[in-house]
């Protein structure tokens, strides 16, 4: 453990400082500035003897946080990085992109706050980088078998790192132009510099992962082919269909999909364009759901130089402090201020949009909205509260349905759920022999973190199916069936 009275002598939690918002907001950098790393050594040390790590189970990756909490405490960052990278491939994601269900399970947090284990992980594989710790790890003998892993998400790159381990001979294939599906264009710079991905990415080509992007699996390249060329494939699309707002003046111009619009944003920072096709500069922003991916809206207008910024969420506002039906070691829904929310703009609860009013032009200029309040037959509205608000760029950040069906789902014919999800069972085995499903394409639209852990045991079980059944060398986190410590 770490130090035994940590806990009791260190009480605040402390974490980076966030970049000032008149400077971040010019730039499209990290918001964190550098970790302190005799801060992060004193923020382990709060780690307890708790007996037993209930942030083993918020982790769905099982990361055995105490082991490294113990070891920064004691400076062995070398160590650390080695029990981190015992069962999370890539933690310089999770790091930065996490919710950190793991906090919510601190048993410390029960009455203090949480250890800091997510700045922890995050300082342990930089300073990994920095050292020149992460090396590649090639196979020492080669199985002879081919696995298709098709999506480049966490869940597809956990996996095909996996499996070249285990000495397959594997290709992504993924249809955009880069590798990282959403972490490459879904997730803005400010919260993730590209680089990270990169220099990972290196690491997979120097052990033997090949990558074909640009190829649309079901329409560039068939299934057919792809299952006649391979002796696995691992389905890692994700969850790409967006949940649409189908009222009238949808089809009006400026009314975008966050999918439409927050790549673009990134391609301009990757060198391909001068300036996005979709931008906020100079217009009044609405952007409409309050998750993550809509307040990665709200970050990237502000950058773009907004007139204003709005955020509308059809629910109530959360609680500051966990409600007492989501008790500990459960992840509560408690109010949040993000980086972007911190850069201005306004947040409006319990509010529907009604109708997209348009312009002479076709273009969008206001949003009809009403106040609803929730009941037993749902949202119903609030009698008088109707009014419009200013609209130059709407952005639908409202979620994710569920993997797109057209092509590849449809041609491999798998079975689905209720929910249009791919069907698998607790080896990640989809319906069709020889094919299997990780991540959001099988689970719906979730975390990276479940992401990744469900990469990696479904490469293991690629890797027992190939070995004709006997026992993997690769570990197992968890079965599909399981679900997070979440409050419903």
């Amino acid at each position: 453990m770490a130090d035994p009275k940590g806990f009791l002598t260190i009480t605040e939690r402390e974490l980076p400082a966030r970049r000032p918002v008149d400077v971040r907001i010019q730039d499209w950098n990290e918001v964190y500035e550098e970790a302190d790393r005799g801060t992060v050594v004193k923020q382990a040390s709060r780690c307890m003897d708790c007996g037993i790590p209930f942030c083993h189970n918020g982790c769905p990756l099982g990361n055995l946080i105490p082991e490294w909490n113990d070891l920064v405490h004691r400076h062995d960052w070398g160590e650390a990085i080695e029990r981190l990278h015992a069962t999370n491939n890539f933690p310089e994601f999770t790091g930065r992109l996490c919710p950190a269900p793991c906090e919510s399970a601190c048993v410390l947090g029960i009455n203090q706050p949480a250890v800091t284990i997510k700045n922890v992980e995050n300082s342990i594989i930089d300073r990994a980088w920095e050292e020149g710790w992460v090396r590649p790890q090639p196979p020492e003998v080669r199985t002879g078998k081919k696995v298709a892993v098709v999506g480049s998400g966490p869940a597809g790159l956990a996996a095909a790192q996996q499996l070249t381990r285990a000495g397959h001979d594997v290709t992504v294939f993924e249809r955009a132009d880069r590798i990282g599906g959403l972490l490459r264009y879904g997730i803005p710079e400010f919260k993730m510099e590209k680089h990270h991905i990169e220099r990972r990415l290196g690491q997979m080509r120097a052990e033997g992962t090949g990558f074909r992007t640009g190829v649309n699996v079901g329409a560039d390249v068939s299934v057919e082919e792809l299952r006649t060329q391979h002796d696995a494939v691992l389905l890692a699309g994700g969850a790409t269909a967006s949940r649409d707002l189908p009222v009238t003046g949808r089809e009006l111009d400026g009314v975008h999909q966050a999918m439409e619009y927050l790549p673009l944003a990134n391609r301009v920072q990757e060198g391909d364009t001068d300036e996005p096709a979709i931008t906020a500069e100079g217009k009044h922003v609405v952007v409409i759901g309050g998750g993550d991916t809509g307040a990665d809206c709200v970050g990237t207008a502000h950058r773009q130089g907004a007139l204003s910024v709005t955020q509308l969420e059809i629910t109530a506002k959360p609680a500051a402090e966990r409600p007492e039906n989501q008790p500990w070691p459960t992840m509560p829904m408690v109010y949040k201020v993000s980086t972007a929310h911190e850069e201005g703009g306004e947040r409006i609860y319990s509010v529907n949009t009604l109708e997209f009013l348009g312009d002479d032009q076709g273009r969008v200029r206001a949003l009809k909205l009403v106040d609803v309040q929730r009941t037993d037959k749902g949202f119903e509205p609030v009698p008088g509260s109707e009014r419009e608000i200013p609209a130059g760029l709407v952005t639908l950040a409202m979620g994710f349905v569920g993997p797109e069906k057209e092509g590849l789902i449809e041609d491999l014919g798998v079975d689905l759920d209720g929910r249009g999800n791919v069907v698998r069972d607790t080896a990640y085995t989809t319906t069709v022999d020889g094919v299997f499903c990780a991540g959001d394409m099988g689970r719906g639209q979730s975390l990276i973190v479940w992401a990744l852990a469900e990469g990696r045991s479904a490469a293991a079980s690629v890797d027992r199916f190939l070995s004709g059944g006997e026992e993997t060398v690769l570990p197992t986190a968890v079965p599909p069936t399981e679900r997070p410590l979440t409050a419903s």
